[in-house]
């Protein structure tokens, strides 16, 4: 079991989550947490999935569950940099493209 670790950088405007390990029933919470706290935070919250190396049902809710609280407050919830297997997940549940973030902010994420 890969470990897991959620870290944050926040700049004007935008909360980027830099995630790593595995995301899953066991970290729910705490990926929950991280994801609700950065959406509280900032209008436009980027989600980096570089380094995770494994997203199951649980972490897919969390991010559906912020990206509704970041609509909520009027924000944006973007997933960026997600790769293999990840986002393989992403594609198969339609959140690739609803977690979409612009062009212009993808190279910079």
């Amino acid at each position: 079991m890969a470990s897991f670790e959620a870290r944050t950088a926040a700049e004007p405007g935008r909360v980027t989550v830099f995630l790593a390990g595995d995301c899953d029933l066991t970290v729910r919470d705490r990926l929950t947490a991280a994801l609700l706290d950065a959406v509280n935070r900032a209008g436009a919250v980027f989600v980096d999935m570089a380094a995770v190396g494994f997203l199951d049902s649980t972490g897919v809710h969390a991010l559906v569950t912020a990206h509704h609280a970041a609509r909520g407050r009027a924000g944006h919830l973007y997933v960026v940099n997600a790769d293999g297997p990840v986002a393989a997940v992403l594609e198969l549940t339609g959140l690739d493209a609803l977690l979409k973030a612009p062009a212009e902010e993808r190279r910079h994420a």
